[in-house]
């Protein structure tokens, strides 16, 4: 709620990230504005286990890339340029959130989420994904 009694809704109650401070991450709101870049088609915000510390959770995105947009705009680009180009910009969207929100890792692909019928990314599928590799 904020000071004019507005209740805000900030995700769902089962994506939300708890960190290892106690502190609460609604991916929806980082996907929300990560996805209103040109360069990203869509994206997923999740927490990646910290391979120093198993209990520890970086906060992690991954973007599938507008490959049109992208030809369009760089040309032949090359996919560590491209993934500067949209690190760089998330840096940016980093500094309008407190720091524990801060993203601090990005797998860059032009490969589709998997997502439901009802084209809802299926979060859990896409985390396995992810850290089977």
């Amino acid at each position: 709620m904020d000071k004019d009694g507005f209740l805000f809704i900030t995700g769902r109650k089962k994506d939300m990230i708890v960190l290892k401070n106690g502190k609460k991450v609604f991916p929806d709101e980082l996907e929300m504005l990560i996805n209103r870049l040109d360069e990203v088609e869509e994206c997923m915000v999740f927490g990646m286990p910290d391979k120093k510390d198993k209990n520890d959770i970086k906060l992690s995105v991954k973007v599938v890339y507008n490959k049109e947009y992208v030809k369009e705009k760089y040309g032949n680009i090359s996919k560590e340029k491209l993934e500067k180009i949209i690190w760089d910009k998330i840096k940016q969207i980093n500094k309008t959130f407190p720091p524990y929100k801060y993203i601090k890792n990005m797998i860059l692909t032009e490969k589709e989420l998997i997502k439901t019928t009802t084209k809802k990314i299926k979060r859990n599928e896409e985390l396995k994904n992810i850290l089977q590799k």
